[in-house]
This record gives structure tokens, C-alpha cells and sequence, in this order.
């Protein structure tokens, strides 16, 4: 899906690691949300409570979950992380991202 429409957008963005993270939630009306965002090459580590599903527009990360070994995703790609986990990425190129909430 290339847009969203009749959507919510909060105005603030959450900022992480000192900036190189950012996103942006777009609200739907169903109660579902997803973040819009930018990640700069580095190494982050996050945590879930719902599962996810990330989808890159543009670069290149790798991904590893807990006793996994590193996965590189080139744009276009998605993938998921499951619900309650902790994961690393390595970005190596810019990423703009799209990460959906699952709730289930």
C-alpha cells in the first residue's frame, strides 16, 4: 500500500537514540496503528509487546533476534518480529520504514 487515507497522524515524533530513530503514528479508525519513519545507519536495540511487521521502503539493515544469527533486508522488504521479544538492527544504509502493530 502506497497511502493511507482517513487516518489520524500524532504531531509529535518519537525520537530515539539520540535522534538517529525517528517515527512518526498514523491512527486508524479500526483501532490499529503504525509508525512512519527514518533510521540512520548504527546499531539499535528494541523491545515488543505486539508483534510487528516492518516494512522497508529504502536501505539496507540487518536483523537479529535473540540465539539467531544477523539477516540482511534490502528495499523493498518486510519482515516480522514477534510479539513480546527483543531484537537488534544494524542499519548500514538510511531506512525509511514502515513498522504495523499486530494485536492480537
Amino acid at each position: 500500500m502506497a497511502e493511507f487515507k482517513n487516518v489520524t497522524i500524532e504531531k509529535a515524533a518519537s525520537i530515539f537514540y539520540d535522534g538517529n530513530v525517528t517515527g512518526r503514528s498514523i491512527l486508524f479508525d479500526d483501532g490499529s496503528y503504525k509508525t512512519l519513519g527514518i533510521m540512520l545507519p548504527g546499531e539499535y536495540e528494541f523491545n515488543t509487546v505486539h508483534k510487528e511487521v516492518l516494512d522497508i521502503q529504502s536501505g539496507i539493515l540487518e536483523l537479529r533476534l535473540p540465539a539467531l544469527d544477523w539477516v540482511e533486508y534490502k528495499a523493498p522488504a518486510s519482515f516480522e518480529i514477534p510479539a513480546n521479544s527483543k531484537f537488534t538492527l544494524r542499519v548500514n544504509y538510511l531506512v525509511d520504514y514502515c513498522c504495523s502493530f499486530i494485536k492480537h
